[in-house]
C-alpha cells in the first residue's frame, strides 16, 4: 500500500532523540524525504536521513525558515524538548520559545507546510480517577514540563486560528517500547535490567495508573497527522486507551528479564522523575475518527522490545517465560489478586445457578446419566 507521505519533503526538529529517530523513520518507511534538524549528530550516520546540526531551542525563526525553505518542506514536526530535570527556563526555552520561533518561521514561508506539534498529556494536569481524558478538558497542568508544553501547543493552535500556519497538536501519553527514553520511569527499569548482576531496584511510588503508548505508535500517529485532511487545528490524544498499573509493569519487565531483582519503593528515591499522576486513561475517539489511527503494539511485546533495545539478552525473556521460576510466580500472585477474586466470584455464582437449576421442574443431569446428580450408574460388563 502507497503511503499519502510518498515524495513528501519531511523536516523532523529533534531528529536525533528518542521520539524523532522512530518518527524520520516512519517517514523514511513511507517514502519521503527527511531532514532531522538536531543540537546534536546522529548515533549513526549511516542509517540516519539527511542531518543538519542546529539547535532548535536558541535557532531565531529567521534560521528555521532557512532550513524548511532549502528542504522544501511538506511537513514539519516537532519532536524536540525537554521532558527530564531542568530548571523553569529551561523548560520555558525547549518546550515554549522554540515552539514560538518555529511558528514564526512558518508563518513566514510562501510554501506552507503541515505543522505536526507533538504535545504532551501532562498538558491537561491531575484528573480523577476513573475519567477517560478528552481533548476537550480545560487543561490545567501542574509541572513545569506540563506547563511549558501547553504553551507550545497553545502558540500552534493560536496560530492555525488565526491562519498564519496549518497546525496540529497530539498530546502523547508515556512512551514505551524499544527507544524510549532512557530517562523514563520503564526506560530507568530497562537499562538496570540490562546490568549482568543488578541490584535492587529503588524507585518511588508505584501506586498510580497511567496510559502507556508504544513509541512506534506515536510514529505512525505523526505520519497520520502530516496528510489526514481534518486535523488541522485540533488537538488529538494519542495514547494505549488504557490506565495501566505502574507497578504491575514494573514487576513485569523485572519477571522478563529473568533477573530476581528486590524492587524497593522508596519515597526518596532520587529517579530524575517525577511521581507521575494517579491515574491517567486518554479518550482515543478523535485520532481514530480524524487520523485512523489506533495503537497496534501490545503491552508485552512492547516491553520484551524495550528490554531487548537496552540490551537485556533475549534469552533470559524466554527463560523467564517459559520456566516461570519461584520468584516470578510470587509476583504474579501478588500482582493480580483481582483476578483470583474474580475467578472465585465467578465459580460462587455458577455453583449458585446450577443449585438453583437442580430445584427447577423437569431438570435433568447435565450429563444425561440415570440416577440423577451426584450419582453414577454403573454398566455390567
Amino acid at each position: 500500500m502507497v503511503s499519502h507521505a510518498a515524495g513528501l519533503s519531511v523536516v523532523v526538529l529533534g531528529g536525533t532523540g528518542s521520539l524523532g529517530r522512530q518518527v524520520c523513520r516512519a517517514f523514511q518507511d513511507a517514502g519521503a524525504r527527511v531532514l532531522s534538524v538536531s543540537r546534536s549528530g546522529p548515533a549513526d550516520p549511516a542509517e540516519s536521513p539527511d542531518h543538519i546540526r542546529l539547535d532548535p531551542a536558541r535557532a531565531p525563526g529567521e534560521a528555521l525558515a532557512g532550513v524548511l525553505t532549502g528542504a522544501a518542506a511538506d511537513v514539519v514536526v516537532n519532536a524536540a524538548g525537554l521532558a527530564g530535570d531542568g530548571t523553569e527556563e529551561q523548560f520555558a526555552a525547549a518546550n515554549s520559545r522554540l515552539v514560538d520561533a518555529l511558528v514564526e518561521a512558518v508563518a513566514s514561508l510562501e510554501r506552507r507546510p503541515r505543522l505536526v506539534q507533538l504535545g504532551t498529556v501532562h498538558e491537561y494536569g491531575p484528573v480523577c480517577r476513573g475519567v477517560g481524558i478528552t481533548e476537550d478538558l480545560p487543561p490545567a497542568p501542574i509541572s513545569p514540563y506540563g506547563r511549558t508544553k501547553l504553551l507550545g501547543a497553545q502558540s500552534v493552535l493560536r496560530a492555525t486560528r488565526a491562519g498564519a500556519v496549518d497546525g496540529t497538536v497530539l498530546r502523547i501519553a508515556h512512551v514505551f517500547g524499544p527507544g524510549a527514553p532512557r530517562g523514563s520511569l520503564l526506560g530507568t527499569v530497562a537499562h538496570h535490567l540490562a546490568v549482568r548482576r543488578p541490584a535492587a531496584l529503588r524507585l518511588g511510588p508505584l501506586d498510580g495508573r497511567w496510559d502507556f503508548v508504544d513509541i512506534r505508535d506515536v510514529a505512525a500517529a505523526a505520519l497520520a497527522a502530516a496528510t489526514a485532511p481534518r486535523v488541522v487545528g485540533q488537538v488529538v490524544n494519542i495514547g494505549g486507551g488504557q490506565a495501566l498499573g505502574v507497578r504491575r509493569l514494573v514487576e513485569r519487565m523485572i519477571v522478563l528479564s529473568g533477573h530476581p531483582v528486590p524492587l524497593v519503593e522508596d519515597p526518596g528515591a532520587g529517579t530524575g522523575f517525577g511521581p507521575g499522576p494517579d491515574w491517567q486513561r486518554v479518550d482515543l475517539s478523535r485520532a481514530r475518527l480524524l487520523l485512523g489511527w489506533r495503537p497496534r503494539q501490545r503491552t508485552a511485546r512492547s516491553l520484551r522490545d524495550q528490554l531487548a533495545a537496552a540490551g537485556v539478552p533475549e534469552r533470559a525473556g524466554a527463560f523467564a517465560r517459559a520456566v516461570s521460576p519461584p520468584w516470578a510466580a510470587a509476583l504474579e500472585r501478588r500482582a493480580a489478586p483481582e483476578r483470583r477474586g474474580a475467578r472465585e466470584r465467578k465459580g460462587a455464582r455458577e455453583r449458585r445457578d446450577t443449585t438453583d437449576r437442580r430445584g427447577a421442574p423437569g431438570w435433568a443431569d447435565p450429563a444425561g446419566r440415570a440416577g440423577g446428580p451426584g450419582r453414577v450408574a454403573v454398566e455390567g460388563p
